[in-house]
């Protein structure tokens, strides 16, 4: 039965044309038009009325307009020619259903029109002689109402039909959209993930450079301070490893992977231990905590830890010999402030604007960045007397 139903709704032309022929046929054995009162022009007309309408009915789906016009034309043609109603006369509701619900929207109008025009034209053209005025309206009533609610039904279809196209239509808009900030959100995270190692290389291979032309100037002189340094530029290179590999996880695992269950995400508790590091490294830092310690956006602690950690690479980095580095956080009731000083020697501020530590353009340009996106504020530049100062201000909302 699905089959068939399948195959009819594929051919709906076959389907009119069946209930044509049905119509045809109902009008030829129950017509009203009787041999022995009419002549054979008279039989011959009607038979023509009852082919052009079953041919309405046929063909009402592949050509609305035209079959109407066709209808139209075939009832002024029994007005004319005094053809009586037939049952084939069905089509004129057929018709009339059919361009309410596909037709054109003149057509739709125009077939309203018509029926709402048809009953009381053949009640004037052929009335009831038996029926009082008052029952011949009553009549008129009766046959215009099909015609009316034949309309409504096609227009209400229609309507229903442009509803769910509509929602079709949006479903599949928002599909689309869904993919494109699918996509926009992985381009984002990648570009995120770059980010983050960038620093983590940056920072990482720095301490390991600082403690491997350590241990080379020490190894003869100062074998013990040679090993110490060799221990720390092998856990340093041990923990880059594995933030590496989390990294690069969610890049290998694509966007069905939750970002989080990989990537690493140090928060301000972590300064401290990052400080500590430096200090391992022979950079002397004093760590300063003022305010009262509480829990922030993970993005803000996040920047804040990045930040920190950036500005003590570049310290290392350009500081030269005998640097010493301040790190201060403050806890404000709408934000997080960071103050990070040195007084080395430095690199010129344009060094860091441009390209940072790599000359790639990851620098100062990168904090900005990652400030941007949290709402923040971002301050850097030569301290007077010398020395590299940045200062950041992380609110807790961002900025509209």
């Amino acid at each position: 039965m699905q089959r068939l139903y399948d195959f009819l709704r594929r051919h709906p032309t076959w389907v009119d044309g069946f209930w044509a022929v049905i119509l045809f046929g109902i009008s030829v054995l129950g017509g009203t038009v009787e041999p022995q009162e009419q002549g054979a022009v008279q039989q011959g007309l009607g038979i023509v009325v009852m082919l052009l309408l079953s041919l309405v009915v046929a063909l009402r789906r592949r050509m609305p307009e035209q079959m109407l016009v066709l209808t139209a034309a075939v009832g002024v043609f029994q007005l004319i020619t005094d053809v009586p109603t037939l049952p084939a006369n069905f089509a004129m509701l057929v018709i009339v259903y059919t361009v309410a619900a596909i037709g054109a929207r003149w057509a739709s109008r125009f077939a309203l029109t018509a029926g709402l025009c048809a009953a009381p034209l053949a009640q004037l053209r052929w009335p009831n002689p038996d029926t009082s005025t008052a029952g011949n309206i009553a009549l008129v009533i009766f046959q215009t109402v099909p015609f009316a609610l034949a309309w409504v039904l096609g227009d209400s279809i229609r309507t229903r039909r442009a509803y769910f196209a509509q929602l079709e239509e949006r479903a599949a808009r928002l599909e689309k959209e869904r993919e494109a900030q699918a996509k926009v959100a992985v381009a984002a995270e990648r570009a995120r993930i770059a980010r983050e190692l960038h620093d983590v290389v940056a920072h990482n291979v720095s301490v390991m450079v600082v403690q491997a032309d350590g241990a080379a100037y020490v190894l003869d002189a100062a074998p013990d301070q040679a090993k110490k340094a060799l221990e720390t530029i092998s856990s340093t290179g041990r923990q880059a490893l594995a933030e590496m590999r989390r990294l690069l996880g969610v890049l290998r695992t694509g966007e069905h992977q939750e970002a989080g269950e990989y990537v690493p995400q140090p928060d301000v508790q972590q300064i401290e231990d990052l400080v500590e590091e430096c200090r391992t490294s022979g950079l002397p830092v004093d760590f300063r905590v003022e305010g009262t310690p509480r829990p922030l956006p993970s993005g803000v602690e996040l920047t804040a830890y990045r930040i920190v950690q950036e500005a003590l690479t570049n310290t290392r980095k350009h500081g030269g010999p005998n640097t010493g580095a301040s790190v201060r956080l403050v806890y404000f009731d709408d934000g997080l402030g960071l103050l990070v000083e040195d007084d080395g020697k430095g690199a010129p501020h344009e060094l860091y604007e441009e390209g940072g530590l790599d000359g790639q353009g990851h620098g100062l340009i990168g904090m900005r960045e990652r400030v941007g996106m949290v709402g923040g504020t971002l301050d850097a530049g030569p301290r007077p007397g010398g020395g590299f100062r940045i200062s950041a201000l992380l609110p807790l909302k961002p900025a509209h």
